[in-house]
């Protein structure tokens, strides 16, 4: 059976929700500049449209950590696939992912980031799946709590395919 996807979050949700994020890190951040660090590849979707949102000056850095391979569930092995090209001492860092989901990923990165020793770090997702999580992780700005199903879109991907759709859909019909 070929895959198909089903809508979960709308278009128009999706970003209603990030202009109230983009609204409340705003406020969080009044009066600092904020430095943030997209997770590649799902999370640069979401980080774009977030940045648009915050209305507080804004620098930006890329960082590349997989745990996952082609498939539907994290393999449980964390590599840096590219790193930060800036430092990160003395800076508000906000790192944006795309989706929480074990956690095991984010808590290798934080730990990481944690030791080049920013002013302060918080963590920002679209997407948090908190009945997967293996390793407990403090999420500061959650767009959406969602269920226990394999979602693509906004930046979210199966197999490199359905990044560019411009909801949050479900994958119906992968083994």
């Amino acid at each position: 059976m070929a895959e198909s996807i089903r809508v979960l979050i709308p278009e128009k949700d999706v970003a209603a929700r990030i202009e109230e994020m983009g609204r409340q890190i705003s406020e969080d951040y009044e009066g600092k500049q904020v430095h943030l660090i997209c997770v590649l590849k799902g999370g640069v979707f979401f980080m774009c449209e977030l940045a648009k949102k915050i209305n507080v000056p804004v620098s930006l850095d890329f960082m590349s950590v997989s745990s996952y391979g082609d498939g539907t569930a994290s393999n449980g092995v964390v590599r840096i696939v590219k790193d930060l090209d800036e430092s990160l001492e003395g800076k508000d860092v906000l790192v944006v992912e795309d989706i929480i989901d074990s956690g095991r990923t984010l808590s290798y990165l934080l730990e990481i980031l944690e030791k080049r020793k920013p002013k302060s770090m918080r963590l920002c997702t679209l997407l948090d799946k908190p009945d997967r999580r293996v390793r407990d992780v403090k999420v500061d700005y959650v767009g959406f709590e969602i269920p226990d199903e394999f979602v693509v879109g906004y930046g979210l991907d199966y197999a490199q395919k359905y990044r560019n759709l411009p909801y949050i859909g479900i994958v119906d019909g992968i083994e």
